[in-house]
């Protein structure tokens, strides 16, 4: 079974900023396509086996929870 990695993708003015919580990477740049491609690719690129074994989460969750302000 291959796993993708969860993106959580917000713009910033006219970035796009990308965090990957499987593997605890970040990014930025202009475009959310050439983001999520380029920040993945280069982490599996740059990394040996141990850091990608060790740095990959078994499980990852993505939650909305409601706050009070003020």
């Amino acid at each position: 079974m291959q796993k993708i990695p969860t993106a959580v993708i917000t713009r910033e003015e006219s970035t796009v900023v990308s965090f990957f919580s499987e593997i605890d990477v970040a990014s930025q740049c202009d475009s959310i396509k050439d983001n999520l491609q380029e920040t993945v690719e280069l982490f599996f690129e740059c990394s040996s086996n141990d850091e990608v074994k060790n740095t990959l989460v078994a499980e990852s969750y993505i939650s909305v929870i409601k706050i009070s302000v003020g």
